[in-house]
C-alpha cells in the first residue's frame, strides 16, 4: 500500500483517485500516523455484509420446520 502525507493528497488528488481507479490502495498520513485510506469501491453483495456472522459458531440457519397448510376460504360461503 502507497503512502502519503494529506499536503501531498491535496496537491495530488486527481492522480491518486486515477491510481485508486486501477486498483491501488493509499494510505493518508497526518504526523506519521494514517488517518484515512483510499480503496477502490467495489459492489458489495449482502453474503459478503454478513459473512462473519454466518461463520460464527453460535450461529443456527437452520430453517425452521414447515408449518401444516391452512384451509382457504371459498368466496360466497
Amino acid at each position: 500500500m502507497k503512502t502519503i502525507s494529506i499536503a501531498e493528497a491535496k496537491a495530488r488528488f486527481s492522480a491518486l483517485l486515477a491510481q485508486v481507479e486501477g486498483g491501488e490502495e493509499i494510505a493518508v498520513t497526518r504526523r506519521g500516523g494514517v488517518v484515512a485510506r483510499l480503496v477502490p469501491d467495489r459492489p458489495c453483495i449482502t453474503a459478503e455484509a454478513f459473512r462473519d456472522f454466518w461463520s460464527a459458531e453460535d450461529c443456527d440457519l437452520e430453517a425452521p420446520p414447515d408449518l401444516p397448510a391452512e384451509g382457504v376460504a371459498t368466496l360466497g360461503d
